[in-house]
């Protein structure tokens, strides 16, 4: 699915200023997602490194925070031949090491050329900063956050559609759709812009099927509040978390 956010990333790629851009997002919003296609589509060589899932990574970030011996290493790691320009290297969860996410101000000042990207969950990058400072002034940080309405539109419908509503929007003039895209807001409010709930739906048009996916994306949030907080926080916090249907509904 498309989202609007990949022509932010193309601007960034031909920027002569370019810097490490950190893509901060909540979970499961599909920064993973965006980062992947967007180096498909626009890289000769990608890289993709998850420092949750891959030990020897953060053992790279240890020693010191040279961008030449972190690249050499990197190279050899992955088994992969990684040039300036032309390779994306992407530090996914990078909340796991606090040496990566620093690392990126030396990568800024030392090696621009390089292209990187990291992502993480805005929650982990905020909290997992005990002994080092984030690189501030020396990323663009940018957000991802659930599809909105027209990103919704593109993926169930068409581009066609949001031109139509914009149009008429912009021209002040009634929609003779009206009544269609309003049932297209309400599926839209039933099923969230999280894009594996849309992509769900998509594939089985099945509401029930979307629930599962809906508390399983619930569950796994719940699962951050235990991981970040301490217990007596936590219970306050999911009692928080669960008052907020109650709240909306006021």
């Amino acid at each position: 699915m498309e989202r609007k956010i990949e022509a932010e990333l193309i601007a960034w790629k031909k920027s002569t200023a370019r810097m490490p851009l950190v893509l901060h997002g909540a979970r499961q919003v599909g920064k993973t997602f965006v980062v992947k296609k967007f180096a498909n589509e626009h890289y000769a060589n990608f890289v993709y490194l998850n420092f949750e899932a891959n030990a020897q990574l953060q053992a790279i970030f240890t020693k010191d925070l040279s961008p030449k011996r972190i690249v050499a290493e990197l190279s050899v790691l992955m088994g992969v031949v990684i040039q300036e320009h032309t390779t994306l290297l992407f530090f996914d969860e990078i909340q796991a090491s606090e040496r990566a996410l620093t690392s990126l101000k030396y990568f800024s000042e030392e090696t621009p050329d390089y292209h990187i990207i990291a992502a993480g969950s805005l929650l982990g990058v905020a909290l997992h900063r005990e002994q080092y400072s984030f690189p501030v002034g020396k990323v663009v940080v940018k957000m991802l956050y659930p599809l909105d309405f027209e990103e919704f539109l593109w993926a169930t419908a068409s581009k066609d559609a949001a031109n139509i509503i914009r149009a008429c929007y912009n021209s002040n003039l009634s929609c003779s759709l009206h009544e269609h895209f309003m049932e297209q807001f309400r599926l839209y409010l039933c099923l969230g812009g999280m894009p594996n709930v849309i992509n769900t739906y998509l594939q089985t048009h099945s509401f029930d099927e979307v629930d599962v996916v809906q508390r399983n994306i619930v569950d796994a949030y719940i699962a951050d509040m235990a991981k970040y907080a301490l217990p007596v926080d936590t219970v306050k916090i999911m009692s928080t978390y669960h008052s907020v249907p109650t709240q909306l509904a006021k």
